[in-house]
């Protein structure tokens, strides 16, 4: 567990076993983190996923994967956008306030924050 928090991370996502998942540069132990292993969840061909996770440390890398993204999901997808924190002293161009100011702009509707990591 991640942070202050007890509620395991595949709850904060909101993954449930029926949703297909996309998920963009993961990091390497991604399964383990979420203790579950998504491979047989993931979508496939043109397949709209319920949820998408992306791991982005670019403000145009954000840019880039929210203008994708969004010709592909459905109006009920979730998406999580995960960076590092400041205190990982990891370089990175993301922050809550940069995606606020990207997101928001386009049609993505809310932001919630729930740690994966420490980092």
């Amino acid at each position: 567990m991640a942070g202050y928090s007890t509620t395991s991370l595949i709850r904060k996502l909101g993954l449930t076993p029926e949703m297909t998942v996309l998920i963009i540069e993961p990091p390497i132990n991604y399964y383990e983190l979420l203790e579950m292993d998504l491979s047989k969840k993931k979508v496939v061909n043109s397949e709209k996923p319920n949820l998408v996770h992306a791991f982005i440390n670019s403000k145009s890398i954000l840019e880039n994967a929210l203008t994708d993204i969004e010709s592909d999901i459905k109006p009920t997808t979730i998406i999580w956008i995960s960076w590092y924190k400041k205190s990982a002293k990891i370089s990175t161009e993301i922050t809550e306030d940069v995606i606020r100011e990207i997101a928001l702009e386009s049609i993505f509707l809310d932001i919630k924050v729930g740690a994966v990591t420490d980092v």
